[in-house]
């Protein structure tokens, strides 16, 4: 091979090189350009496949009022039995709540969630008829007695719903004030629930 030849023939290999770097380049640009344009594919289906929550809702307000209860200690005929005591917290919520779909839906039923010192405690709301009881066996409950909010409520399409339900822990007002969180569970029939956590401050009474 002459002088002339090993040359052409390393200008050809450097000349390959440079065209298999920009080749090279050009490749990794695209793959880049491609996994972006496929991230934000996916992105704008998962945003625009997401459907808004059937039902919306806020807490108004919080009344917590602890009782200590003991028993009579006698049964009806008046036989003396031992006598019980226990504490317990009622708690009075009132809740509105905002159905934003196209058809109705069903409540079924409300949670209160307390989070304290040995884990979460949960107890269903009261039915309104038991709501009503409660100011009747306590007159002298310290509480507003607002309109109850019936566990049945079948809330239509673009409806808003009021009213309050009542909780009842059985434990001490110093574990009450203890709790960590506050939250409600709303169960709808054929729909996911709802978990709403109260924006205003919780009011002992």
């Amino acid at each position: 091979m002459s002088l002339l030849q090993k040359e052409d023939a390393e200008l050809d290999d450097a000349a390959r090189g440079e065209s298999f770097t920009k080749g090279t380049s050009h490749v990794v640009v695209a793959s880049v350009v491609a996994t972006i344009l496929v991230s934000l594919a996916i992105a704008a289906y998962v945003i625009l496949g997401e459907k808004p929550p059937v039902v919306t809702g806020e807490i108004l307000g919080v009344t917590a009022h602890a009782m200590h209860t003991e028993s009579a200690g006698t049964d009806a005929n008046g036989a003396p039995i031992p006598q019980e005591s226990f504490d317990q917290v009622y708690v009075f919520t009132r809740v509105r709540l905002h159905n934003q779909s196209p058809g109705p839906v069903f409540l079924s039923s409300i949670l209160t969630n307390a989070s304290l010192a040995d884990g979460v405690h949960s107890s269903y709301a009261a039915s309104a008829s038991d709501y009503d009881r409660i100011f009747l066996a306590y007159p002298d409950m310290p509480v507003t007695h607002d309109k109850a909010l019936p566990l049945d409520t079948t809330i239509d399409s673009g409806q808003t719903v009021e009213g309050t339900v009542v909780s009842a822990f059985k434990l001490a007002k110093q574990n009450w004030d203890a709790r960590k969180d506050l939250n409600y569970t709303f169960a709808f029939r054929y729909q996911p629930s709802v978990v709403l956590t109260p924006r205003v401050a919780v009011v002992d009474r």
